[in-house]
């Protein structure tokens, strides 16, 4: 049943999606193209699914539940279109396709995950939510997506390349990078439904757990996977002399770290019944993926 939902959550994210999205064969057409191409390329829309799935969990329509799942996605994708420039990154493919300065320019890159981020405000702004509703959603998105967010973690990550981190130094820098939009999105499906203040302190303890088990998962995988597995460039970390978990840990201390995130994961959601299966269905995605 869990599965059937994330099948049918994640159907209806990229319908909606789609209609989000500027007409490609609309002027600007290359600028149109380029955001169509980071945000529909493929991807496990995680995201997304969390906003439903907690949403879910707490009885909210999942019509309200587009926008923010929606809004949520395009940041997302945004991050990745400038994660992958040369100037950071400098990857040439995401999700098994050349990355956007690849497929386009460097110039048309920037642009699109600039139009990406701010068409996701202008979609959370226009949604059928009550006022109040839609001023926390953007400050949610907005605190997660800037300096004391995910660009912050971004920032953490280009100071620390090339340098060693310690364990605190690293989980800090990928509970903002990495963490920071995963509980943003459990957050706006919690607000959704309307949560109380201890069932959102609750569903964030969640959400930091599933957060730091995907960041762990991905620097098991850029060790363990090849670039076809990945739907990217594996071994960069290494390339770039990256502080990861493995790097620190050892492999089999990140799978300890990663078994200990899972418990969380569990413990935090325990008592919630069969309404938590889609939650605990993604959180079993984030530690399992690639096996």
């Amino acid at each position: 049943m869990a599965a059937e939902r994330l099948a049918r959550w994640r159907a209806r994210s990229e319908a909606f999606l789609d209609t989000c999205l500027p007409d490609a064969t609309q002027a600007p057409r290359r600028l149109h193209a380029a955001m169509r191409h980071a945000a529909t390329g493929g991807g496990k829309r995680m995201r997304p699914l969390l906003v439903y799935a907690t949403g879910h969990l707490l009885g909210a329509d999942e019509a309200l539940l587009d926008a923010p799942a929606a809004a949520v996605e395009m940041v997302h994708a945004y991050s990745l279109v400038h994660d992958d420039l040369p100037a950071m990154d400098d990857d040439d493919l995401r999700r098994g396709q050349p990355t956007v300065h690849i497929a386009f320019d460097e110039a048309t890159a920037i642009l699109a995950g600039d139009a990406l981020q701010t068409l996701a405000f202008e979609v959370l702004a226009d949604s059928p939510a009550p006022d109040a509703l839609r001023v926390a959603w953007l400050r949610t998105l907005a605190r997660a997506s800037g300096a004391a967010g995910m660009c912050g973690g971004q920032a953490l990550d280009i100071d620390a390349t090339g340098h060693v981190q310690g364990l605190p130094q690293l989980t800090a820098m990928h509970e903002l990078k990495t963490g920071a939009l995963i509980r943003a999105s459990v957050r706006m499906g919690a607000l959704g439904g309307g949560a109380d203040e201890a069932t959102l302190a609750r569903l964030d303890d969640f959400a930091a757990a599933l957060g730091l088990a995907f960041q762990v998962r991905d620097d098991i995988l850029d060790v363990e996977a090849d670039s076809a597995q990945l739907g990217k460039t594996a071994g960069k970390d290494a390339a770039q002399n990256k502080s990861t978990f493995p790097a620190l840990l050892g492999l089999d201390g990140a799978r300890a770290q990663l078994a200990a995130l899972s418990e969380r994961m569990h413990a935090a959601l325990a008592g919630e019944g069969d309404a938590a299966a889609p939650l605990a269905a993604l959180a079993r995605l984030a530690v399992e993926r690639g096996h």
